[in-house]
């Protein structure tokens, strides 16, 4: 299904216009044919998961995307023209993903592919961006892109990826929870990327994983998995995704009490999921990692501010409509920041049309430091253009007396890894 976000449709965007239209006819018949092309929207295709295992995510990374869009509009859109986003499920599947990318290109005529965040749907649906030419813009953290699996049309400007996370958090774990390990993941890539460069990670600080626990992402019950995890675990490491991450993790609790070993989970284990749900005050005292911290800290900058109030997130990281309505806080900004990646490729490019696609994605390439800003509110961030990977910092934050508090912030420096993939050799 096919809708137009709300307040960004063609008719809204031409009426924008149409003030700047009524004096064309006074123009001289060049500038009147110019006028008029630039006056229609630029069209960014958003593929999201409206449905499947990723409509929690899909819902939020709607929302900040609305938010998005809005500002960007409202300061002028992108070289003078307006955003239209052109929002199709995918149904979180990777074949339908590919179809929902041709669909962009094909039939909507978009500029841009954006927003994927399952990595087995972009894995699906990058190949064939590539065939179209449509600069596909994902917020996935899979290590995909950087790994050279994809090709030149595929960036992740705006969100960092799970090598470069767990590389981070490694040296935290080892030294303040443990050395053996056991670990409980998603067995689809994204799991697999956890379980490769974590497993990796841990062994350079002298730690070692004792067992990899793969769960179908399908799965709605975990308890006949939790036997399987070593006795002398030291620490458990666990990143679950989908609509049974609740029941994931109140099993959890029920199976260890509170004679467990530590625990260090991925927040998206607990992603759109409110901490004092009955059945979770075994967390007290746990560990996350977050991309971005869902409470606001004591010390949140002007831009975070700004941004949370943007996208209707209260200081606990609720709806400020639904206090029920946990959002998908530290994933969906990598939306926000993607949509001005793609504003300021855009511009620096001169980006007129679908024939400037090539120049536009040289612009992106071409970018390096990004200092934090209203555009960069998690923070600053540095684009490898080679890898078409953006480096940023990370969070760890405990549960304290229900809320999220953060203890420890990585550098930049902290995620970077060698290139594995030079995308700029390929041709455009």
């Amino acid at each position: 299904m096919t809708k137009l976000i709300k307040g960004t449709s063609r008719r809204g965007a031409l009426k924008t216009l149409a003030g700047a239209a009524a004096g064309a006819a006074s123009l001289p018949l060049w500038a009147r044919y110019a006028q008029a092309q630039s006056s229609e929207p630029i069209k960014i295709g958003f593929q999201q998961h409206s449905t499947g295992i990723g409509a929690a995510y899909g819902r939020w990374y709607g929302r900040t995307t609305e938010a998005a869009v809005k500002l960007i509009n409202e300061g002028g859109g992108i070289n003078g023209r307006m955003v239209e986003i052109i929002a199709e499920d995918d149904g979180t599947d990777p074949k339908r993903g590919a179809e929902v990318v041709e669909k962009f290109a094909n039939q909507h005529g978009c500029d841009v592919g954006f927003g994927t965040l399952f990595s087995h749907v972009v894995i699906g649906s990058a190949p064939r961006a590539g065939e179209l030419k449509l600069p596909y813009f994902v917020v996935s953290e899979g290590h995909h892109v950087a790994s050279g699996m994809l090709n030149r049309y595929t960036l992740q400007p705006g969100i960092t990826d799970v090598k470069s996370q767990v590389q981070a958090m490694a040296p935290y774990v080892s030294e303040n929870l443990g050395k053996k390990v056991t670990m409980i993941f998603p067995d689809f890539a994204f799991g697999h990327d956890h379980r490769d460069f974590f497993s990796a990670a841990i062994a350079e600080q002298g730690g070692e994983v004792l067992a990899q626990i793969a769960i179908p992402p399908s799965e709605t019950s975990f308890t006949k998995y939790f036997p399987q995890i070593p006795r002398d675990t030291e620490v458990l490491y666990h990143v679950m995704v989908g609509p049974a991450v609740l029941t994931f993790v109140k099993e959890l609790g029920e199976f260890f009490g509170d004679q467990g070993p530590e625990i260090f989970g991925f927040i998206d284990s607990l992603e759109a999921v409110d901490i004092s749900s009955p059945g979770l005050e075994f967390l007290e005292g746990t560990y996350f990692w977050e991309g971005m911290p869902r409470y606001a800290q004591d010390d949140q900058s002007e831009h975070e501010k700004f941004y949370r109030e943007a996208v209707g997130v209260d200081e606990t990281g609720a709806s400020v409509s639904d206090p029920s309505d946990v959002s998908t806080y530290a994933h969906m900004f990598g939306c926000w920041e993607t949509l001005h990646v793609i504003k300021a490729g855009m511009e620096a490019s001169g980006y007129a049309g679908p024939l400037d696609r090539a120049k536009l994605i040289e612009a992106v390439e071409a970018m390096g430091d990004m200092p934090e800003s209203q555009a960069h509110p998690q923070g600053a961030k540095r684009f490898n253009g080679k890898t078409h990977q953006v480096f940023g910092h990370q969070h760890i934050s405990r549960v304290e007396n229900g809320r999220l508090v953060r203890v420890h912030t990585t550098s930049i420096e902290d995620t970077m890894y060698p290139d594995e993939v030079d995308y700029t050799t390929q041709p455009l």
